[in-house]
């Protein structure tokens, strides 16, 4: 029989009801455990509540007005009566901007388009206002890295020209030559008589001769209604106008190389009208009738070209049929409108009128190519602006007016203010002198006295002038009688000579002026401005210097005098302003251009004006100035 210890363990034959138990205590803690992590890593869902709205002021905004088209499709270039080749062009789905409102820039789609056109020149801007048309300038002196193309003469300019053309003006064609990168965005054709060194200037290449050039420029012509026309132009050396697919006018000068190579490219149809009229300096040549459809654009491209340099012209007319046209005074011919793309500027204006002669064409009439019309497409009102109240010109302030004085304390008195002697400030209060301590006054009548002393300057206007050698732009320069190129820097130079420490800003502004060199106008040719304190000056100067301003003279027709152009005159206005807008000091010569200078804020560089500060328009040339017969 066998025996079993007291300490023998749980083991087989064990009673049930205890193996049972144990069993249920580990399934009780198992379900405890879970239960626990469970409560450990469910966390609760975080919400988003968005921040609480901010209150900001709401803009009128002007609703672009947009009508969708089901299709857009290009109709052919049919319009041009002459040779002209249906293009076929696949449906796209385009919108039709709508909207567009009137003035330089437009009110496009109810949003403002106003580029800053300072730099405007008279071959272009060099900013878009939409309805422009792109110019790229090629030089066939250079090669296309730059380096010099040695051996360069008229015939390589010109064959590279025609070459251009004959192959559908493809820019590939002149992958040979210098492409300057800098684009020019014309919305006229109006270049009268200039040196042919200018369109490079224009372009920025100041350095270039003018000749073995040429500038390729293109956009779309449109107008809102139907409209049959022809272009009347006039080109020295060339000019070729491509509408669509098809070339409608080449004019070149009849004595030049260029127009033996252009000869082929185009004939034209008004044989007797064609070198019968006086434009610019040459006779005008007839271009074929186009007509366009309301507002169907078609592509046109302009070539104006110098292969031989010299002075050189471009002019492009319309003559819309059946209209009638006042008469040239030279010549008979008919008095057209210039072509354009939108209203001409009047700086713009002013550097065309002061080139062509009275007559010649017309700047402010004829067709404006774009595709709206003010007040009728657009179906809006011009309103009258509001005009600002003209805010008088301050004069040099008088610090011992009467003025009202407040203490620290609250208290005021009326007196003229006399000196500061020490820490006191000196004052007039009727019949008696009164001392009030400085710390005694508040922190803006310390102000006041302090500003109301500003220093004394001597005032020195500085006028560097550079005569420039003239650039080599062939024989054909000789016979033009001209001044070299002068480069204008102004500024201004102020020395303090006044004792004290002025711890305030002030604003030094010049106006240097020059004049006609075949006329009576006078001419704002550059202003500036620059903010000092005279506190931190070394050696207690200060002084600045304005961007570098060209002028130039030359005659219009060879051995003619006199010349024309603009020279300075010796003449500028030196204004000294606080910081209230007071002016402190000024220098002027002569005196009434300080009397004026609220207009001449206004007034642009360039801008011509009289005596009382009013902007005039250039000197014309002279009708016997032409080099050609009547």
């Amino acid at each position: 029989m066998k025996k079993y210890s007291k300490t023998q363990g749980v083991s087989k034959g064990a009673p049930s009801g205890f193996i049972i138990s144990l069993i249920v205590h580990a399934a009780a803690f198992l379900l405890a455990g879970l239960l626990v992590v469970f409560t450990v890593v469910q966390k609760e869902e975080k919400k988003f509540e968005p921040p609480k709205p901010v209150d900001r002021p709401k803009m009128k905004l002007k609703k672009p007005k947009v009508k969708v088209k089901k299709t857009a499709k290009p109709k052919s270039t049919q319009r041009i009566v002459t040779k002209v080749k249906k293009t076929n062009m696949p449906d796209i789905r385009l919108p039709e901007m709508s909207g567009l409102g009137s003035g330089l820039g437009g009110d496009v789609g109810g949003f403002d388009m106003i580029p800053d056109l300072s730099d405007l020149e008279i071959f272009g801007s060099s900013q878009s206002i939409g309805n422009d048309f792109v110019g790229t300038f090629y030089d066939t002196k250079r090669f296309r890295n730059g380096s010099n193309n040695p051996g360069i003469s008229d015939d390589e300019t010109c064959a590279a020209i025609v070459n251009f053309v004959q192959r559908d003006w493809k820019p590939s064609v002149l992958n040979k030559y210098y492409r300057s990168p800098r684009k020019l965005y014309a919305t006229t054709f109006a270049f009268p008589t200039m040196p042919a060194a200018m369109a490079p200037e224009a372009f920025g290449e100041k350095e270039v001769p003018g000749y073995g050039w040429f500038a390729h420029y293109k956009g779309e012509l449109v107008y809102p209604e139907d409209i049959k026309f022809r272009f009347w132009g006039q080109g020295d050396n060339v000019m070729i106008v491509r509408v669509g697919s098809e070339i409608v006018l080449v004019v070149a000068h009849p004595e030049g190389t260029s127009d033996q190579y252009t000869i082929p490219l185009w004939q034209p149809t008004a044989h007797a009208l064609n070198r019968k009229y006086p434009l610019d300096k040459n006779y005008s040549v007839v271009g074929d009738w186009i007509e366009l459809k309301g507002g169907e654009p078609v592509n046109m491209e302009v070539i104006i070209a110098v292969p031989s340099g010299g002075l050189n012209s471009f002019i492009l007319c319309v003559e819309e049929e059946g209209k009638e046209y006042p008469k040239n005074p030279w010549g008979g011919g008919p008095c057209l409108p210039v072509f354009k793309t939108e209203e001409l500027d009047q700086d713009l204006k002013d550097q065309i009128i002061a080139r062509m002669y009275e007559g010649d064409f017309e700047l402010d009439i004829g067709p404006v190519f774009r595709d709206y019309m003010p007040n009728s497409i657009t179906g809006r009102t011009e309103t009258a602006e509001s005009v600002e109240p003209e805010t008088p010109a301050s004069e040099p302030v008088n610090p011992n007016a009467p003025h009202i004085w407040t203490k620290v304390d609250g208290r005021t008195f009326e007196g003229e203010y006399s000196a500061t002697m020490g820490n006191q400030a000196i004052f007039k209060v009727g019949r008696k002198t009164v001392k009030v301590p400085l710390a005694d006054l508040s922190a803006g009548d310390l102000d006041f006295i302090r500003l109301s002393q500003p220093p004394d300057f001597n005032i020195d206007f500085i006028a560097i002038t550079k005569k420039l050698q003239p650039l080599v732009v062939t024989p054909y320069w000789d016979a033009v009688v001209y001044e070299p190129d002068v480069d204008n820097t102004f500024g201004v130079r102020l020395k303090q000579k006044s004792a004290g420490i002025y711890d305030y800003p002030l604003t030094v502004k010049y106006y240097a002026v020059g004049k006609e060199t075949d006329g009576n106008n006078t001419v704002l040719l550059s202003k500036s401005e620059d903010t000092f304190n005279p506190a931190v000056q070394p050696d207690r100067t200060f002084e600045f210097t304005g961007e570098t301003v060209k002028t130039r003279a030359y005659s219009i027709k060879p051995g003619d005098r006199p010349i024309r152009g603009v020279r300075y005159s010796g003449n500028y206005l030196v204004t000294v302003t606080d910081s209230r807008g007071e002016v402190i000091q000024y220098q002027s010569k002569p005196e009434y251009l300080f009397d004026i200078r609220a207009k001449l804020d206004e007034l642009h560089p360039h801008n011509h004006f009289d005596k009382d500060g009013n902007r005039i328009t250039p000197t014309r040339p002279r009708l016997s100035q032409r080099s050609i017969p009547p």
